[in-house]
């Protein structure tokens, strides 16, 4: 396996690591700088496994919720693009617009979008 790859296989595995993580785990930014075998890619898995930098979606949605300020599952959509582009890892504008159409409901007519999968 392509070691530029590492990220997409653990997200694949259910985990949630950082560009950081991901990196330190011996992840690579271009593809074909190196490759690894299933016997070297194990460790790799139960380090993330283990790693307190990688959330679950319960996480992600605890974060949103202190956005919920009438506690009905709904959050500002203007807001949670906010979030996107200046906290923690940073998106570009086409990569958050991408995430926001392709996770997430259109905005109601008062911009609110909702953040919890029904």
């Amino acid at each position: 396996m392509d070691a530029y790859y590492i990220g997409d296989c653990l997200r694949a595995l259910n985990l949630n690591p950082t560009m950081a993580v991901i990196e330190k785990l011996g992840g690579t930014k271009k593809k074909g700088e190196k490759q690894l075998t299933p016997e070297e890619f194990m460790p790799i898995f139960s380090q993330a496994k283990k790693d307190k930098d990688c959330g679950v979606y319960e996480d992600f949605v605890e974060c949103l919720k202190l956005y919920d300020k009438q506690e009905d599952g709904l959050m500002v959509g203007a807001e949670l693009q906010h979030i996107l582009l200046s906290l923690g890892e940073k998106l570009t504008d086409a990569e958050c617009s991408e995430v926001l159409k392709d996770c997430l409901d259109p905005e109601d007519e008062d911009g609110m979008i909702p953040y919890v999968r029904k």
